[in-house]
């Protein structure tokens, strides 16, 4: 307190020599003047943070713009001696106090995590009583993307040291989970929330049923899956929030959350968090310097990346370093913020979602040095979460777990000359639609966005003209050569082609599946061109025969009975790839063929069917190597999972065994 009293006494000195229409008697007028705006704005912030609330997000930008004014010209009236010719001369003042306050500051301390620390916990507010105290909590912290691999040498490196505390000492293991086919986000975390991953064959696909592609991270599209997948018992149903995801594991409260964004849009608990966060000078500067920071050093290590030749590498444009901004920056605090203020409320069970690592991984490279310098940063995090937890209503555990991995390498497109989509072309002779652009980063700030918006007022439809904007970016393109109907009444001729990283998807546009007879009948070329292609590893259909059957250039491999003939396609991948195929192509909603890339033995690299030099999807390289940190005494040594349903199965095990689910909650032993 005495350090930031006399930093802002230092920042009003620099402020009145500078403004003309800032005048103090003296110096000491100053002093007083810096330790009244303490005092004032103590009182006045939460007078401001719930007129946001209240009254939407042009009300939030309004408080971080000028709130911090306000409490200076309260502060003005109080002390004699110091004057300003306007309210804007306070207003630039203010942001010139922020300025030199914030550089300050962050040399002395607010760049530690104990500083972050005090700032996030004023945000989460006072601890209050809970009415079973004796029942520990959860707090679930996903880090998007990491896989065990590369979690292993963090923790050798000593780069994530809280995480290598917490194993060192006995209270957590350090174990890898089996992602299941499709390694992505939206299958993961439907398993994980809900139990099941059906339903999700990628991260979009054209749903039969509607006729239509969905994309899980549109806020309907999600809400429809969850929709589908829900039974009312997720991960989160026990007074559990989600915070960041894609599906809310049925929370009773969510933020962020893009199954439940139509329903939460303008959640007035986000907007207080947002504003509280803002309000605050430290807490405004930190949003925009960070913002700014995070900018300049993507546009640094892209340009670094050119410079020294580092392949493989893809383009990284401004409109990715933006992104990246609002996720490793913006969003990272937000998270923190609302996962402190959950915790202080003594929430039974909390999930939420850094996708900081995925981030940067999918432009950069998973094992690049500007990833692993994230984890560095996320781990800070937990340390500051856990001196949090120190003070809650309740003891509260932690497990950190990855969702998915990451494999890399150049783009098929860039290796081959060619596209998936146009190479479907090519061998059938008629019309494909294709979505095999990246669209993951743009849901991420959709839902922040949509979260603060309030459909009442007018800053609300203001913000929602913004989110259909966004959305606009991850909507599949309008059919080619007319709409979902007319591709149905044509019989199937023309085709659907999706990337999800590695793994493409083939679909007719018909309501029913083809089968390989059906397909071989009608398109005779696809299947052994699309297998004999030197960029793809394997093609995989359901046989009427045979059922599900995977085909290389030089043979097949028959899933049901194991029976290979020729060279087994399967030979360059992971041993349950076998397992993780015959799962997906069963499913109904599997497309009519998978197509997954080859992978380079020497260096595991594969070639994915989007613009990224990091990605997961299909099979090869680490992508499905799921990093997974439990409490030990809650999960054995020899405990092996395979599969998000699995996975779920563990962690609602250890919400049992910590007394938050019980039989008379759900009518069932779960």
């Amino acid at each position: 307190m005495l350090v930031s009293w006399s930093v802002g006494w230092l920042s009003l000195v620099v402020a009145d020599a500078l403004l003309p229409g800032f005048a103090a008697e003296s110096v000491w007028s100053l002093a007083v003047v810096a330790a009244v705006i303490g005092v004032c704005g103590a009182l006045l912030r939460p007078v401001l943070v719930a007129g946001a609330a209240a009254v939407g997000w042009l009300a939030v930008a309004a408080t971080a713009l000028v709130g911090q004014a306000l409490v200076m010209l309260l502060a003005l009236v109080v002390v004699p001696g110091v004057t300003v010719s306007s309210f804007w001369t306070a207003v630039a003042a203010t942001w010139i106090v922020a300025a030199i306050t914030t550089v300050l500051l962050w040399l002395l301390a607010a760049g530690t995590d104990d500083a972050f620390e005090v700032a996030v916990s004023a945000y989460a507010g006072r601890r209050v009583q809970v009415a079973d105290p004796q029942v520990d909590g959860v707090v679930f912290v996903q880090i998007d993307g990491l896989p065990f691999p590369v979690a292993s040498w963090a923790l050798q490196s000593g780069s994530m040291p809280t995480l290598r505390k917490w194993v060192d000492r006995g209270s957590h293991r350090l174990l890898e989970w089996t992602v299941q086919l499709p390694c992505t986000t939206p299958a993961s975390q439907l398993g994980i929330l809900h139990g099941t991953c059906r339903g999700v064959p990628a991260f979009r696909w054209y749903d039969r049923e509607l006729g239509r592609i969905l994309v899980a991270n549109r806020p309907a599209d999600a809400a429809i899956i969850e929709g589908r997948a829900s039974t009312g018992q997720g991960l989160l149903s026990d007074d559990g929030v989600s915070i960041s995801n894609l599906f809310s594991g049925d929370a009773t409260r969510t933020h962020l959350t893009m199954s439940r964004v139509v329903l939460s849009r303008g959640s007035q608990e986000t907007r207080r968090t947002f504003a509280r966060f803002v309000a605050r000078p430290d807490g405004f500067a930190r949003s925009v310097t960070r913002t700014a920071v995070e900018v300049i050093k993507e546009r640094f290590q892209a340009r670094q990346q050119r410079r020294r030749h580092i392949v493989p590498r893809v383009h990284r444009s401004w409109t990715y370093a933006f992104l990246r901004a609002v996720s490793n920056g913006l969003m990272r605090d937000l998270n923190t913020a609302l996962v402190a203020r959950e915790i202080r409320r003594g929430t039974k069970s909390i999930y939420v979602d850094y996708v900081d690592y995925d981030e940067v991984a999918h432009h950069a490279g998973g094992n690049r040095i500007e990833a692993l310098r994230v984890l560095e940063s996320l781990d800070g995090l937990l340390a500051v979460l856990e001196r949090i937890a120190a003070d809650a209503p309740r003891r509260y555990r932690f497990v950190v777990l990855s969702d998915h991995g990451q494999a890399q390498g150049s783009p098929f497109a860039e290796r081959q000359a060619t596209t998936l989509s146009d190479l479907c072309r090519e061998l059938t002779e008629t019309r494909v639609d294709s979505m095999e652009d990246n669209v993951e980063s743009w849901g991420r700030a959709e839902s922040l966005v949509d979260d603060l918006a309030d459909e009442e007022s007018f800053g609300g439809h203001t913000t929602a003209g913004v989110a259909s904007r966004l959305s606009g970016r991850t909507a599949p393109v309008e059919p080619v050569g007319g709409g979902a109907d007319e591709g149905a009444d044509g019989g199937g001729k023309d085709l659907v082609v999706l990337g999800s990283g590695n793994l493409g998807l083939v679909y007719a546009r018909q309501a029913e599946r083809m089968t390989r007879e059906e397909i071989d009948a009608r398109w005779p070329r696809l299947i052994p061109g699309l297998a004999a292609h030197a960029g793809i590893g394997f093609v995989a259909v359901m046989s009427a025969e045979h059922g599900p059957v995977v085909i290389g250039a030089d043979g097949h491999h028959r899933l049901r009975d194991g029976d290979v003939q020729g060279v087994d396609p399967l030979a360059p991948f992971p041993d349950h790839a076998a397992w993780a195929l015959r799962t997906a192509v069963e499913r109904d909603e599997a497309p009519d063929l998978y197509v997954n890339s080859t992978v380079d033995l020497s260096t595991s690299e594969v070639a994915p069917f989007e613009d990224l030099v990091g990605s997961h999807g299909g099979l090869g390289g680490w992508q499905d190597r799921g990093t997974f940190v439990p409490p030990a005494d809650l999960v054995g040594p020899g405990t092996t999972v395979r599969g998000a349903e699995a996975l779920h199965g563990v962690l609602v095990a250890m919400l049992r065994d910590l007394g938050q689910r019980t039989e008379a909650r759900h009518g069932v032993d779960v």
